[in-house]
């Protein structure tokens, strides 16, 4: 459940608008207090677990040009007495998803660029370049965990939903910021140290096909589907991070070893699960009807969408061929050096 409570001058016209728009909304509890010494009134609303968001969009309608207002939402963690189980249920089914006040708020969140997010990226790199190198599952997986990098990756998907172009260019700079960064520190250790060739890890984020575009689109929509649910997104967060912050340090670590074939392969890797996950996060949040309130914005928000799924489709098209061409023309990977002849000398 959540408690929408809204706070403005008392006007009697608007009261009576404000209340027929509520009453519309169907929730489950309305409350519209009596006007305070300061001439103000309050109006609260309780609905069901994903309701609400067209009550919010009406109010915020019928609030345009009025000034010294304010609309909070509230998680609600108990009712007394229990509300009635057949309004409830019926609230929660017309569509479980978090408001769009709550995903802005929260997706926004991960595309600023600041020195926490430096930091971390800075910090899973450095674990999952030694992580490749040693050959150890544990370190990469570490990495996958730390790293940062989903933030601005959704919030790109979600700014292409809402046709927020502003959003889309912060969250754009924190995520080229952050793969920027991850791949210049991997190849300066690469330079440095060199690259253990017979690392499995290693390996295996030179391997590009047909699946990993699969799995790079099963993970972008598994994790938008939880943001846009209002679920949880740490294990998701550890799914996306799978597909993005590896392919990236094993390019960086390659290209400073100086092995060009094999880190064109992980950036190949890399550029195709970005664009999947771009692709699927934008479907999913399409399909869930994340749109603007008004209908100027929608209408510029679709043609965001469409323009936006157009060039990740043919992007997507384009390097899942390149992959597949490359696999066809030279399947191996990362070859492990075979062990020295052992048999006498004649």
């Amino acid at each position: 459940m959540r408690l929408i409570e809204l706070s403005f001058h008392d006007d009697a016209e608007l009261v009576d608008r404000l209340m027929a728009a509520s009453e519309r909304a169907e929730p489950l509890d309305i409350f519209l207090g009596e006007p305070t010494s300061r001439d103000r009134r309050v109006l609260r609303l309780v609905f069901g677990e994903g309701d609400g968001q067209g009550a919010i969009d009406s109010i915020s309608g019928l609030m345009d040009g009025v000034e010294d207002w304010r609309l909070v939402v509230l998680p609600v963690e108990a009712s007394l007495p229990k509300p009635d189980a057949k309004r409830v249920e019926a609230s929660t089914r017309r569509k479980f998803m978090a408001l769009r006040e709550e995903l802005y708020q929260d997706v926004a969140g991960g595309a600023k660029l600041h020195r926490d997010f430096l930091l971390l990226t800075l910090l899973s790199t450095i674990v999952a370049v030694f992580g490749l190198t040693a050959d150890n599952v544990a370190a990469v997986i570490g990495a996958m965990v730390i790293a940062p990098l989903l933030g601005p990756i959704l919030a790109f998907a979600f700014a292409s939903a809402l046709g927020d172009l502003d959003l889309m260019a912060r969250a754009a700079r924190t995520a080229l910021a952050g793969l920027l960064l991850g791949m210049l520190l991997s190849a300066a250790i690469g330079f440095g140290f060199g690259a253990d060739l017979t690392s499995e890890e290693l390996a295996g984020r030179t391997v590009v096909g047909l699946d990993s575009t699969v799995l790079a689109l099963a993970s972008g929509a598994a994790a938008a589907l939880s943001i846009a649910t209002g679920l949880s997104a740490t294990l998701v967060g550890v799914m996306v991070a799978v597909a993005l912050l590896p392919p990236a340090a094993a390019a960086g670590l390659l290209l400073g070893a100086g092995e060009w074939e094999f880190a064109m392969r992980a950036s190949l890797l890399l550029a195709i699960n970005v664009v999947s996950v771009n692709l699927a996060a934008l479907l999913v949040f399409f399909y869930k009807g994340i749109r603007p309130r008004t209908w100027l914005e929608r209408r510029s928000a679709k043609r965001s969408v469409y323009i936006n799924l157009a060039v990740w489709a043919v992007l997507i098209v384009a390097l899942t061929g390149l992959a597949v061409l490359m696999t066809v023309q030279s399947p191996e990977s990362i070859a492990v050096a075979p062990e020295p002849s052992l048999e006498a000398e004649p």
